[in-house]
């Protein structure tokens, strides 16, 4: 019997040196990074799933609680 597929949430950022990738609302650290975003897209996919073999399905708990995810931009005052 296949294991039904679970849906989370990640941000994925372009930096100067490549795509850095990571879940929200998983539970412990995982990233990934590649050279480009299907790489890195590809490469969080295999560190997420290895996270959940490793550690259990619990490790989602809190990943399915964010419906929406917004990314937003602000300007702080730097002393």
């Amino acid at each position: 019997m296949a294991a039904t597929p679970a849906r989370i949430k990640l941000v994925i950022e372009r930096t100067e040196d490549g795509y850095v990738a990571y879940p929200l609302g998983l539970k412990g650290v995982v990233v990934a990074q590649g050279d480009t975003y299907e790489q890195a897209l590809r490469e969080i996919r295999s560190a997420v799933g290895f996270h959940i073999k490793t550690f259990g399905p619990e490790v989602l708990e809190e990943a399915i609680l964010a419906e929406e995810v917004f990314i937003a931009e602000t300007e702080v005052p730097v002393p």
